[in-house]
Order: structure tokens, then sequence, then C-alpha cells
């Protein structure tokens, strides 16, 4: 097991979160990993990482497997203006390969953003530290959990 993976299952653990981890395999787009967990593809929590322009931090937008994140929108909810987050900075404050970044288990803390398109379904999976790991999760207990602000920030 990975170590990424395993600061992610400490970090459900952690929270109180019981829930079971799923293997994807070569799943490299949210909807490969839609078929792969048998849900939606708008089930699938992308998390999608900006740099902020002017506090120079990763901020996280946990977004709809189908949607795309606005920048503008984005940097609206963020209060700052945003840019392309690069492979060493995601690195260094979530601790997470692009691709497989999880909304808990960060090595260091982080702004996030949820998607309300989220709240539409009892259930829906995000990334367990790796890009071939999920771990499925209510939208109400990620949002509580990650400590996201709810935002309209999708095209």
């Amino acid at each position: 097991m990975s170590k990424s993976l395993k600061r992610v299952t400490r970090a459900l653990q952690d929270l109180g979160i019981e829930t079971e981890i799923k293997e994807l395999g070569l799943a490299r787009t949210a909807q490969q990993a839609a078929d792969v967990a048998g849900c939606a593809l708008d089930q699938i929590a992308k998390s999608m990482i900006f740099k902020g322009l002017e506090s120079g931090q990763a901020i996280l937008f946990l977004t709809a497997g189908g949607n795309l994140v606005d920048t503008a929108k984005a940097s609206t909810a963020a209060q700052e203006p945003l840019g392309k987050a690069d492979a060493a900075l995601i690195r260094a404050q979530t601790g997470f390969a692009i691709g497989g970044v999880a909304p808990v288990g960060h090595l260091n803390p982080i702004r996030a953003f949820l998607d309300p398109r989220l709240l539409e379904f009892s259930e829906i999976w995000a990334a367990a530290g790796t890009p071939h790991h999920v771990f499925p999760i209510s939208p109400a207990l990620l949002l509580e959990k990650t400590g996201a602000q709810i935002s309209d920030f999708t095209q």
C-alpha cells in the first residue's frame, strides 16, 4: 500500500468515516472511474487544484465528474486570481500526485470549495490518494469533514 493511500485510510479513520476504498485499475478519466465504481459520471468528485496567485497556496475545488471549473467563477469564490498549480506545489501542499488528490489526508491545510451538483447524490466517489483508488462517501459528510464551502464555480 502506498504512503498516500495509507495516509487517506488513516485520515478517514481519524475523521470517523467508515468506508471501503476501491481499486480502479487503469481508470484515467472521470468517466472510466464512474464505470468501474458503477455510478453516474457526476458522482465522481474530481479534485481540481489551482494556485492562488496572491497567496501562493494550492486551492482545492471538488467538482462533479461531468463539470468543468470556470476559472473566473473559481477566482471569485477564492477571492483571488487563480492560475495553474504545478505538480511541485500540489505535492508540497497536499502530499498527493496529480490524478490522486484526495479531499482528506493533506499534509498541510487547504482551502476547499464544493460543487453543489455533488449534493444532489446520496453517495459520491472521491480519490483515495492515488490515481487508482477511490472511496464512496455521502456528499454532506464530505462537506462537513473537509470544511469546504459550497460554491458555483463550474461552467
